[in-house]
């Protein structure tokens, strides 16, 4: 457990202690437009390489292939230090979300493996815990790092805690089984899962801003994805090892909670990685109190977490939690979208309390009644294949709602009239330093642009996290066995008392 939880340390810090250096690091290298590249290239690869680590592990066994992740993920750190313009970071970024991808599945699939279904809610809330430790310690770092250092060491600081975390988790997961190596991966499946996943995030990310939807490049996009797809469902039914075991949706509860995690992941990841631009550029917080007004958010999730975790470790029964999450992450995000250029940061920190209980309720829960619905041949496939549908939803979400925003920040900007004109072609590289020094009415227009931008992509968001709320409400309560390996046991089979 101490090796994984550093590993979850450093997969999570990562995102937290570059978020607040995103305005900056946007406004110096240039291009506004490609602000959401810069997360959707991390998990756009985290997600086409989940389900690959996720078999690999389950073949050639989870150390080799967990510790092989964190190494491609400090690789990748290092280069996008030395990112020279917005292309360089975004394909870098690319390269730490290859090994993000195992980071997060090998951590879950090796719980999964180590812990009894009953008690297994508390290991995972000790990883979700981590969580918010990282959301209230990645932006405060983050944050100091951009206002007196070099926005570079926002990537390099993952370098010394990932060397730790390679010799830590090479001496303590030696118990794990080595798995036989044998079978043959699925590397069609992959690159189909590949093309498929990239050709739809394109659509979302150019559809409407670079292109016109009825354009042969988006028409064309579209068509790659339908038969890319289609292809990529033929070949995992007929492959021996398929990369993403099909059975493992036969089980409701498993369709369910993966649709719960690609609901969760869009709204909450979507919406949450554009906060430091209404914090900064509106509110007027520097980089390092932008990380620490994000504490209520965090504190809240992790109290919540951990309580969930001992209260299903307790009585076994989970229905609620995923319920009252969902509808606890679309309240805060609807309350966000009712923010003005005069919220303050009190009332902002009091809507964080709300969408962070709702991420505490949410986050485990669905890895855990993914986990309690397949058997442990397919711990490594189905944990994968839950966090791919996470992570896709992140991706759309980046995607989609950083369109949003960064479409109506510029509209807002054309609807100022001339005012706005100076500062209309220069708000792809705007940082918060300088609209500082620009005059007041000038700066008025930018914090009004950008909230206008902020409060449609969460509204959006939080219409995204309604659709959770009736997908948990179709999620059987299938009570957790303590003790009980998951291969002993029927995927959703009901107790014996109950079928009695």
């Amino acid at each position: 457990m101490s090796g994984l939880v550093i590993a979850m340390l450093l997969a999570m810090l990562d995102n937290m202690i570059v978020a607040p250096a995103l305005p900056t690091i946007v406004g110096e290298l240039g291009g506004l437009n490609h602000l959401a590249w810069v997360a959707t290239g991390y998990i756009l690869a985290s997600t086409v390489s989940t389900p690959i680590w996720g078999k690999l592990g389950d073949l050639y066994g989870r150390r080799i292939i967990f510790v092989s992740a964190v190494a491609i993920f400090l690789i990748g750190s290092a280069l996008c230090g030395m990112s020279q313009d917005m292309a360089q970071l975004i394909g870098f970024r690319a390269v730490q979300g290859l090994g993000a991808g195992g980071l997060m599945v090998g951590v879950m699939s090796i719980i999964g493996e180590m812990i009894p279904p009953r008690d297994r809610s508390k290991y995972q809330g000790l990883m979700m815990a981590v969580m918010p430790v990282s959301m209230i310690g990645g932006p405060l770092i983050g944050g100091f790092i951009t206002d007196n250092l070099d926005w570079r060491w926002a990537f390099y600081v993952n370098l010394p805690l990932g060397v730790v975390t390679l010799v830590v988790c090479w001496i303590t997961l030696g118990k794990l089984p080595r798995g036989t190596g044998k079978a043959r991966i699925d590397w069609l499946g992959a690159g189909l899962l590949t093309v498929w996943i990239t050709a739809l995030v394109l659509i979302t990310s150019w559809g409407g801003s670079q292109y016109d939807w009825d354009s042969a490049q988006i028409l064309g996009l579209a068509a790659l994805t339908v038969v890319s797809f289609a292809a990529f469902m033929i070949v995992q039914r007929r492959a021996a090892e398929p990369i993403m075991p099909l059975r493992v949706f036969g089980s409701r509860n498993f369709s369910l909670a993966g649709a719960l995690a690609f609901v969760s992941g869009f709204a909450m990841f979507g919406a949450m990685g554009f906060l430091p631009q209404f914090q900064q550029f509106v509110q007027g917080s520097s980089a390092t109190n932008s990380g620490l007004l994000l504490t209520p958010m965090m504190i809240s999730a992790m109290i919540v977490s951990l309580g969930g975790g001992v209260l299903i470790s307790r009585t076994g029964h989970y229905k609620s939690l995923p319920i009252i999450g969902s509808i606890l992450v679309a309240a805060g995000l609807a309350l966000f979208a009712t923010v003005d250029v005069g919220t303050s940061t009190t009332l902002s920190g009091l809507y964080m309390v709300v969408l962070g209980a709702g991420m505490g309720a949410l986050m485990q829960t669905s890895t855990l009644i993914a986990q309690n619905s397949i058997e442990l041949r397919d711990m490594g496939a189905g944990t994968g294949a839950s966090t791919f549908l996470r992570n896709m939803g992140s991706s759309l979400g980046v995607s989609l709602l950083g369109a949003v925003y960064v479409n109506r920040l510029t509209d807002s900007l054309a609807e100022a009239g001339a005012g706005a004109r100076d500062i209309a072609a220069s708000a792809t590289s705007m940082t918060p330093q300088a609209l500082r020094v620009l005059p007041e009415a000038v700066q008025d227009l930018f914090k009004q642009a950008v909230t206008d931008g902020i409060t449609m992509l969460f509204a959006w968001g939080a219409v995204v996290a309604a659709a959770g709320v009736v997908v948990a409400l179709f999620i059987r309560q299938v009570p957790l066995r303590g003790g009980v390996r998951p291969e002993a046991v029927e995927p959703d089979a009901e107790p014996a008392a109950v079928r009695g």
